[in-house]
């Protein structure tokens, strides 16, 4: 459904994203892939926000990435994410680090800007059939 993919120094990240029923999986690995941390973000239509839950695998550093990208999907989806994250390169630097932190930010809003669109035309083609 959707793909970006973005070298980071040595790193190649890849977000891919698809759709399951009315939900969402979304994996971001990178290096040597592999299952680090996975969250489940969901979305409370009575209160209106997103919240999200995690599991670290022992020895992992990826929960953040899996927290924050599983509560941003699900707030801009309105609905529930699977969010997967496994990035690893033997000797990474703190700044090496910090850059794949950024560059994941930045496909996570790639992605929202992608639905928004889909969501969007999804819309305006359900409103011509109904008209």
């Amino acid at each position: 459904m959707f793909q970006i993919k973005r070298k980071v120094g040595k790193v190649e990240v890849v977000l891919d994203a698809k759709k399951v029923g009315r939900d969402y999986m979304l994996t971001l690995t990178g290096g040597e892939e592999h299952v680090g941390a996975v969250a489940v973000g969901l979305f409370d239509e009575k209160s209106q926000r997103a919240s999200s839950s995690v599991i670290t695998m022992p020895g992992h550093r990826e929960e953040y990435l899996a927290l924050d990208g599983a509560r941003q999907v699900s707030r801009a989806t309105r609905k529930t994410s699977i969010f997967v994250v496994g990035i690893h390169k033997d000797n990474i630097s703190p700044e090496e680090i910090k850059d794949i932190v950024s560059v994941a930010g930045e496909m996570i809003e790639s992605f929202i800007a992608f639905y928004k669109k889909e969501d969007e035309l999804g819309r305006q083609n359900n409103d011509l059939n109904n008209a």
